[in-house]
């Protein structure tokens, strides 16, 4: 027992002076219900009761900052400032990924369904809100947020990936986005889809080690694409299952055809590339 805890004392003593996850969730957590009242305990009643809640929140992201000055390399209140002076521009494109997955799912009765229930929404307005923190040279809390969806939700973004306007994740569960990704505008992405790196040596922690997914691209289920090289020409659409770690041009389809197996011959399964002229790969 003596062991134990001394042990633990030494984990104690040893253990930075971070926030903790419950204090940055709840930050998140009455930011986004403030942001979108379908997660808040209570409808706001008036503009000023906005403005007043928004100065609350400032000054308590400014504390946690201060609190944690190895976490960035500015003055708390300042970051916290620069923040909510840019969080209007996030409000604007999460409403307009909120468009992009009511026009892209048939499933999708009305936008409150979609911000109510749909794990691509939550994951979304996460992404977002630690991006702009991310953005601001601000380290570990804005992983921390994203991790909060990622156990949520099953959607695993890095607050580092570029991502566009009318942003869509459809189902989600399994989706993964890597720190270096490349996202544009009005992109797709079913479950179970990875944009991912080739090498995992930390010696290449500095590169772009995952895809660009270029404007107007779908992404099926189970699809993945590897590669800071990798690019995926604008309005492309890459079939389910697929596997890829070369770029594809614009206006492509690639997808996956299972073939079937009789005993008396040797059928392999293959995939198919198509684009203005069309080829097999």
């Amino acid at each position: 027992m003596n062991s134990l805890v001394s042990k633990i004392f030494k984990t104690h003593q040893s253990c930075s002076d971070c926030p903790s996850p419950q204090v940055i969730q709840s930050f998140f957590e009455e930011l986004l219900g403030l942001l979108f009242p379908e997660y808040a305990l209570q409808k706001v009643k008036s503009e000023e009761e906005v403005s007043a809640r928004l100065i609350l929140l400032r000054e308590q992201l400014g504390a946690i900052l201060s609190r944690n000055q190895h976490l960035h390399s500015g003055k708390g209140s300042d970051l916290a400032q620069t923040f909510f002076d840019q969080l209007e521009q996030v409000f604007d494109w999460v409403h307009q990924d909120v468009d992009a997955m009511f026009e892209g799912d048939p499933a999708a009765k009305s936008k409150t369904e979609i911000l109510r229930s749909y794990p691509g929404f939550y994951a979304i307005a996460a992404y977002r809100i630690a991006n702009l923190l991310h953005e601001l040279g601000i380290k570990l809390i804005p992983r921390m947020i994203t991790e909060i969806a990622h156990s949520r939700t099953g959607i695993d973004i890095h607050p580092g990936a570029t991502i566009g306007q009318y942003f869509c994740i459809d189902h989600g569960t399994g989706v993964v986005i890597g720190e270096t990704t490349h996202i544009g505008d009005r992109v797709k992405i079913y479950q179970g889809v990875t944009l991912g790196a080739l090498s995992v040596d930390k010696a290449d922690a500095d590169t772009k080690r995952h895809p660009t997914i270029e404007d107007g691209v779908v992404i099926y289920a189970g699809a993945t694409i590897l590669g800071g090289n990798t690019v995926i020409g604008k309005n492309s659409v890459i079939g389910g299952n697929v596997w890829l770690t070369k770029s594809v041009p614009a206006h492509s389809k690639v997808y996956y055809q299972t073939q079937i197996h009789h005993e008396d011959g040797l059928v392999t399964d293959r995939y198919v590339f198509k684009n203005d002229i069309d080829a097999t790969l």
